[in-house]
């Protein structure tokens, strides 16, 4: 009787286990490799995904024009950070401690696509003769 409404959370907790694992090894990585935004130089916060030279700069001068960050939320009121890369910066954000990253953390792969130009024009190209060899046609 009662067989049935149980095994319905179970199912659920089994199918959730793998996102709930990935999200764990996330933390484990990043756990450590903080930039301490109050403290950190524009070298430093350009170690930190998605941020290059030029917006750790507007990081460092919003700094000195506002004094230190009480939250790492006010991120996003510098210009360029929206709630999107504020959401990939988060992980590595510290208001306090050291500066703990020491090296660019890659953003490779965060739009979907493929990860390089080359694997980009192979897929291109594998789809190309995949589609001409299925259609049958010969020149």
């Amino acid at each position: 009787m009662n067989l049935r409404i149980a095994r319905i959370p179970i199912i659920t907790i089994l199918t959730l286990l793998p996102a709930l694992a990935a999200t764990a090894s996330d933390v484990g990585e990043t756990s450590g490799k903080k930039v301490n935004i109050n403290q950190a130089s524009a070298t430093q916060i350009a170690l930190l995904p998605r941020v290059g030279a030029k917006q750790a700069e507007r990081i460092v001068e919003y700094r000195k024009a506002h004094g230190q960050f009480a939250q790492v939320e006010e991120l996003m009121e510098v210009k360029g950070v929206g709630e999107k890369l504020f959401g990939q910066l988060k992980p590595y954000v510290a208001l306090s401690g050291p500066t703990t990253l020491t090296a660019k953390v890659s953003s490779r792969g965060t739009r979907g696509g493929p990860t390089s130009k080359k694997a980009a024009s192979k897929a291109a190209s594998s789809s190309v003769s995949t589609a001409a060899a299925s259609s049958g046609s010969t020149r």
